[in-house]
């Protein structure tokens, strides 16, 4: 059930260095003098990267002359290009252990080659905002930065500045903590994600001009314990088509069978997306929708960074790490399920060595099935009501 995509080492709180009482949230530590460019690594995937959206933002507020390099994954990369925000540029981080799994079609590449054409960059701030920093800390401390600073488990190297990786927080309040360490207070805990007028073309060129309000259930979710069941999606398309909503079911080219599932199940017309729209152009299809129904998956978090009122059917931990604290346009539905339905392991994680539970076991069914097919609509309905 862990979010984090370095090592989910133990950790201990332990005290920022040289910092100074002086922001809502906490603790600042000094600005980096003469800091131009400024490497952030954060190679995950969507839900993720939308986690980080608030410190990067925060680091552009207080460097605003600097170049903020995305150390990030090909599809970073992509999507960033001719986009607004607060990132730069983006470097490609190879595929390496505890840093993020090689796409289809990509060529191996040597992790010291990047390193050693990294330094070529002379980043003068090197943040790692990526997990625990047992693989990530060694690439950061690798890039040769005047200041390197981020979070850190017990048994991860150091940086020159660094906060201690604790499991149970919510991701964008850490990584704000992270980059405060450097002297970026946080101006927002809101992800928010800038759309391009392509996004919006591509939008309305798949999907056509509405005819009633839309709505958007995302069934799918790459870990299958945080899949709520397909026929639960179904029963909430009913419901929502019968209220007079077109119903739109979004997936991955991968999630085609369970986004079958929904549509077979429905018993009511509903329009299956299914790689029909860009990265680009799911954002903009869920801005103009008046509601997205989805797993805690890449696609929800998407969802609400572009202003799309959202209902998330989470596994309780996932909620604490993850789940929106607002509530006018947000509702996080949770499975209190903390142990396998098939063996009966406690899969919370073991973050301290008195605690039970071991955090994972072999199967893979879904964690959320217990969650009330009436409690999912009651607050999509009450959403809608706005």
């Amino acid at each position: 059930m862990a979010t984090s995509s370095d090592d989910s080492s133990s950790a201990r709180l332990s005290p920022g260095r040289d910092l100074e009482p002086s922001s809502v949230l906490g603790p600042v530590g000094a600005r980096v003098p003469d800091a131009a460019r400024i490497a952030v690594l954060r190679a995950n995937a969507l839900g993720d990267f939308i986690f980080v959206l608030p410190a990067l933002e925060a680091l552009r507020a207080a460097y605003p002359a600097a170049e903020i390099v995305l150390l990030g994954a090909p599809w970073h990369a992509a999507f960033w290009r001719d986009r607004l925000g607060p990132v730069d540029s983006v470097l490609v981080v190879p595929p390496a252990p505890g840093i993020r799994d090689a796409g289809p079609d990509e060529r191996p590449a040597d992790l010291a080659d990047f390193l050693a054409a990294a330094r070529e960059e002379r980043f003068d701030l090197a943040l790692q905002l990526h997990g625990g920093g047992g693989n990530s800390n060694p690439i950061i401390a690798g890039l040769g930065a005047r200041v390197t600073a981020g979070l850190r488990a017990e048994d991860a190297p150091p940086l020159d500045r660094w906060i201690r990786y604790v499991y149970y927080q919510h991701e964008v309040i850490r990584y704000l903590e992270a980059v405060a360490l450097v002297g970026a207070p946080a101006t927002t805990i809101i992800p928010a994600l800038p759309l391009t007028d392509a996004d919006r073309a591509e939008a309305r060129e798949v999907l056509g001009e509405p005819t009633r309000p839309r709505v958007a259930l995302h069934p799918g979710a790459t870990d299958t314990r945080r899949r709520w069941p397909p026929e639960r999606f179904a029963e909430v398309a009913r419901a929502l088509a019968g209220d007079g909503y077109e119903v739109l079911v979004t997936g991955t080219p991968a999630e085609q069978e369970t986004v079958d599932a929904v549509v077979a199940a429905a018993g009511v017309p509903v329009r299956p997306e299914v790689g029909t729209l860009s990265l680009g152009g799911l954002a903009a299809c869920y801005a103009g929708c008046a509601l997205v129904v989805s797993n805690d998956t890449g696609p929800l978090h998407l969802a609400g960074a572009v202003g799309a009122p959202t209902v998330g059917v989470y596994w309780i931990g996932n909620l604490i790490n993850g789940a929106t604290p607002l509530r006018v346009r947000h509702r996080p539905i949770a499975s209190w399920t903390t142990r396998c339905p098939v063996c009966g392991i406690d899969c919370t994680p073991g973050i301290y060595p008195h605690r039970p539970g071991d955090g994972d076991c072999p199967h893979r069914v879904s964690f959320v099935a217990d969650v009330p097919v009436i409690e999912v609509v009651e607050a999509a309905r009450e959403l809608l009501a706005g």
